[in-house]
């Protein structure tokens, strides 16, 4: 028992502990499919929020372009389902069986070459992390080598989401153009889209998250971690210290990308399709508001503003469809304006301190009532029912109490 005290008590651990009752728990008993499915959805935008926690939060380098990560992941899974989806029964109507339909459209008559390794399962999971492990180092690398950051990186970040979202509606025949890939419903003959398939994607979706947040918490308390955290405050410093700073920025940029692919594989396979729509520019900014919103520095924060705002998006939506927008605008802006530390940081600053200000108030009465007793057992001339009075006021907030813990011996 003690032993379980000690290990909550660990910075982190509650918090992880109790976003996984929250997810593993609450959300399944209390919703029904549909909803638990909106909310599988949701956590996959945890994954890139996630990332830019420790990119942005802990490296203090901000990405506008993390759709571009989030939709290659996505893509990678995608093309594995697209081609189980289209074997040569299910094609025999078209010009040439055995391709994805959007190819037969686009008077493609072969399989092109590039596409052929996403038939195996294996390779396609590892791509949904290496691609965009490998575009990130591409850009990060030939950005922080030349010492490119702050707005700068931001802004070609952009551009980057702009350039990538113009290739894949440009190579229709290849990509599925703006429509994107469509019609993704198995894995190896496993249907995909009946709600006993929808629940165990959930708690798929779910572990992983909760894996990469415990990784996460973990990877802070590294010395890479605190390496983060010391660039994000004192560059130069870190770097006369000896350290290669753009190396680390690099890898910062590169795990928030592989993450964020891991999110973007989820939500092909939840949700059924995956389109150019979820990785230009205004996805990207979409995904930093989680960020924000959930707290920057926090990565359980984190999820918390993904759940928060897509949540909070559906229900506008729902209710308000002339507004809707209006009203995410202005949920941002008051998040963002009262509390500049997103949810984690309303917690740090207020809700923590009052528990910890309850907790002491609590120890204090309880002391209290053991100093009143003693001071009973000594002077046996104190009156029983009086001794009785001052426990059951002590242990109240009552003014009584305040009065017999100012003036009981």
């Amino acid at each position: 028992m003690n032993s379980l005290k000690t290990l909550l008590k660990q910075p982190g651990v509650l918090s992880i502990a109790i976003l996984s009752v929250i997810l593993l728990v609450v959300f399944p008993v209390a919703l029904d499919n549909f909803r638990l499915n909106l909310v599988g959805k949701y956590l996959t935008y945890a994954f890139v929020a996630i990332g830019l926690v420790v990119l942005w939060g802990w490296g203090g380098v901000l990405s506008l372009g993390q759709g571009v990560f989030f939709g290659l992941g996505g893509y990678a899974m995608a093309m594995f389902l697209k081609l189980e989806a289209s074997d040569p029964i299910t094609t025999k109507i078209q010009s040439t069986p055995g391709i994805p339909d959007f190819m037969d459209w686009n008077q493609i008559t072969a399989l092109p070459i590039w596409w052929i390794p996403f038939k195996s399962l294996t390779f396609s999971l590892i791509a949904v992390v290496v691609l965009p492990m490998l575009l990130a180092f591409i850009v990060s690398y030939a950005m922080f080598k030349r010492r490119v950051g702050g707005v700068y990186f931001a802004i070609i970040t952009q551009a980057v989401a702009l350039i990538v979202t113009t290739l894949i509606i440009g190579l229709q025949g290849y990509t599925g153009g703006v429509n994107g890939m469509t019609d993704l419903k198995t894995i190896h003959g496993w249907d995909t889209r009946d709600d006993s398939s929808k629940i165990i994607l959930y708690y798929a979706c779910s572990v992983t998250l909760l894996i990469c947040v415990m990784l996460g918490t973990w990877l802070q308390r590294s010395k890479f971690g605190t390496l983060l955290l010391a660039m994000r405050d004192k560059e130069d410093r870190v770097r006369f210290s000896g350290y290669d700073v753009s190396m680390f920025k690099v890898a910062a940029f590169c795990l928030a990308a592989g993450v964020s692919g891991i999110g973007g594989a989820f939500f092909a396979l939840q949700v059924g399709f995956m389109s150019p729509s979820f990785v230009g520019i205004v996805p990207s900014i979409e995904l930093v508001i989680l960020c924000a919103v959930g707290g920057r520095l926090s990565l359980v924060g984190a999820v918390y503003g993904a759940l928060l705002v897509n949540a909070s998006k559906t229900l506008f939506s729902e209710s308000f469809p002339d507004m809707w927008l209006f009203l995410m605008a202005a949920l941002f802006i008051g998040v963002t304006m009262a509390f500049p530390y997103g949810l984690a940081g309303l917690f740090e600053s207020h809700v923590k301190p009052w528990w910890n200000r309850r907790a002491h108030e609590r120890h204090m009465i309880k002391q209290r009532l053991v100093e009143i007793e003693a001071a009973a057992e000594r002077e046996p001339q104190l009156d029983a029912d009086m001794r009785t009075a001052s426990a059951i006021a002590v242990q109240s907030d009552s003014p009584a109490g305040l009065v017999i813990r100012r003036s009981a011996p």
